[in-house]
């Protein structure tokens, strides 16, 4: 099994302009690629192959005007080739619905968040005694090291992010019997239903409280922002300004992520079978919920539970988004029909059981899931939960209006 292992790397300010340079010639040779397809394309001409676009470049870099492609390692200059080959392969598959739709290859910009390079086996990096990574017409970069690597990676990719921080992301190959052999045994079964006031509900009664990152950095959030907003554009203070905005972000981003990777591997550890529900994200992000659900960042954690389950031989289910986990009772199975969101605890008209909503809810998608687990009767708790501002009510803010025509007011 392939995995990406990610460190942070503090290149200095000669280093710096080295990948800056290697990122833009990386950015320059996928752009000319791109627009010879695009031309090829356009003229009705066949597609134009990568041996044919790997011979333009070697052509190209023997001319005064593109000599600078070798100043830098020519591997990177060819792996982004390969990735116009993956932005073009993913496109048709696509189109074939092998895979999810995707657009087709764009031109890349120097002001994207995003830049990266990729050295293969065959650059010559290597990590040093010292511990320091070693790319070619580089240098010796060093990188904070968090933990150790299981194997020899065979590839590295340095990122650039939106902050102005910089990542070492090496491609290992591990043994899957020796991920099985590390994780303990375990018999339990669990059922996840997720939501906003609780992050997530199991079967088994816990409630996890969601931590909302990015309602508490609001406050700093606004305020950095509305500092970029007051920058002249295209001065220098604006590009300190904007940095300081995506820091801000990315430090809401990665505890989100940390929280996701806690918790998931702690589900993934203490069960052998973990059922979740297909939510549709895509919709309630465009509800007055969306803020929310963004922060709540479902889906990834979603995905780490299931890449974990599989690595370490754990049962993943998904139930379908319409399955009716809050309108079935947990107990005796009876459905009683919809329930309005402020219905929190219900009693079953049939079997009188006392139900918590989402813990009945947890149960059924463990059963939904074939799991077979004991149905729970917890209570909520004697407090209520508020809604967050701007989310109370299900009714618009009023307004007034401007427009009346046949009967409809128009906002």
């Amino acid at each position: 099994m392939q995995l990406r292992y990610a460190f942070r790397v503090c290149p200095s300010v000669s280093q710096r302009a080295c990948l800056a340079r290697s990122f833009g010639c990386a950015r320059v040779v996928f752009n000319d690629a791109l627009r010879i397809r695009e031309d090829a394309r356009a003229a009705g001409l066949p597609f134009v192959t990568s041996a044919e676009l790997s011979k333009r470049l070697t052509a190209s870099k023997k001319t005064p005007e593109h000599a600078w492609l070798g100043e830098v390692s020519s591997v990177i200059l060819q792996q982004s080739l390969r990735d116009l080959d993956t932005a073009y392969r993913n496109f048709f598959d696509g189109i074939k619905s092998k895979r999810p739709k995707t657009g087709p290859p764009r031109f890349k910009s120097r002001r994207d968040s995003r830049q990266a390079i990729r050295f293969t086996a065959n650059a010559g990096w290597r990590i040093t005694g010292g511990g320091k990574l070693r790319l070619p017409k580089i240098g010796d970069v060093r990188v904070k090291w968090s933990r150790s690597l299981p194997s020899v990676p065979s590839t590295v990719t340095v990122v650039k992010d939106a902050a102005g921080r910089y990542f070492a992301s090496f491609v290992v190959e591990t043994d899957p019997a020796a991920d099985l052999e590390r994780m303990p045994g375990a018999d339990a079964v669990v059922g996840i239903d997720l939501g906003l006031a609780h992050f997530a509900v199991l079967s088994d009664g816990t409630k996890v409280d969601s931590p909302k990152f990015l309602r508490r950095a609001e406050k700093k959030l606004k305020k950095a922002q509305r500092v970029l907003s007051r920058k002249a554009k295209g001065s220098k203070n604006r590009d300190k300004a904007r940095v300081r905005v995506a820091r801000a972000h990315a430090r809401v981003a990665d505890a989100r992520r940390e929280f996701h990777h806690r918790l998931s591997t702690e589900l993934v550890r203490e069960n052998q079978a973990v059922a979740v529900e297909d939510l549709a994200v895509k919709g309630l992000a465009r509800t007055r919920l969306a803020k929310s659900v963004h922060d709540a960042g479902w889906s990834a954690f979603v995905a780490m539970l299931e890449y974990k389950a599989v690595r370490y031989g754990r049962a993943f289910h998904r139930i379908g988004r319409f399955e009716p986990t809050s309108q079935v009772c947990s107990n005796c199975g009876v459905k009683d029909g919809p329930k309005p969101l402020n219905v929190r605890e219900w009693t079953c008209g049939a079997c009188e059981a006392v139900l918590d909503r989402d813990v009945n809810a947890a149960v059924n998608v463990a059963k939904a899931a074939g799991l077979a687990v004991p149905a729970c009767g917890a209570q909520v708790r004697p407090v209520l939960v508020p809604a967050q501002r701007g989310e109370a009510g299900t009714h618009p803010k009023p307004y007034r209006a401007t427009v009346r025509q046949a009967g409809i007011t128009r906002l």
